[in-house]
């Protein structure tokens, strides 16, 4: 008889390494399989206890609050840039207004001047003209009284008459005066 362990395989080599090669390939690919899960599973149970710690929990609520504070200042200057805008739109308008003023301003003060102007030449003309009317009449009431006096010296009975006659050339320098300054 022959011995156990020499006990003839019916099946080739390769057929046996084969199968235990099917066999082993899958129990190396479940085994490592295992350690991966293994490997990431535990860090990220430490990972879950740690961001449901108490210290985690409230820097989320802080950097909650800190987006919700950002947010709010956010929104406070966007509405404080706007009124910004607007009041630098309504400073253009103001300032192109009182431009426009300014313009019409010194407009009216060049008329005003002008017209200033004209009028000192008309008073200076008035002046002229009531110079010489005042010479006028003083020269006829020189003239008046020297025609009195040569009257009265003439005829003393008359100078009633005389009078009546010294009134219409008074008269008629006066309409001569008001003529000349009209």
């Amino acid at each position: 008889m022959a011995p156990i362990l020499y006990d003839y395989c019916k099946m080739p080599m390769d057929d046996i390494w084969k199968e235990d090669g099917d066999k082993r390939c899958k129990l190396v690919v479940g085994i490592l399989g295992l350690l991966v899960i293994v490997l990431l599973g535990v860090p990220l149970i430490f990972f879950i206890i740690k961001a449901n710690s108490e210290a985690c929990q409230d820097g989320l609520r802080a950097v909650m609050e800190c987006r919700n504070v950002t947010y709010l200042l956010q929104q406070e200057l966007a509405e404080a840039q706007r009124g910004f805008r607007d009041a630098e739109a309504q400073a253009v308008t103001c300032n192109q207004t009182v431009m426009a003023l300014m313009a019409s301003l010194d407009a009216e003060k060049a008329h005003g001047r002008k017209k200033v102007e004209e009028l000192e030449g008309e008073i200076t003309t008035l002046n002229h003209k009531l110079q010489d009317a005042s010479a006028e009449v003083e020269r006829l009431r020189r003239e008046n009284h020297v025609l009195n006096a040569r009257i009265a010296d003439t005829d003393s009975a008359s100078s009633q008459d005389s009078s009546c006659a010294a009134e219409p050339p008074l008269l008629i320098l006066l309409l001569g005066l008001s003529a000349l300054l009209l």
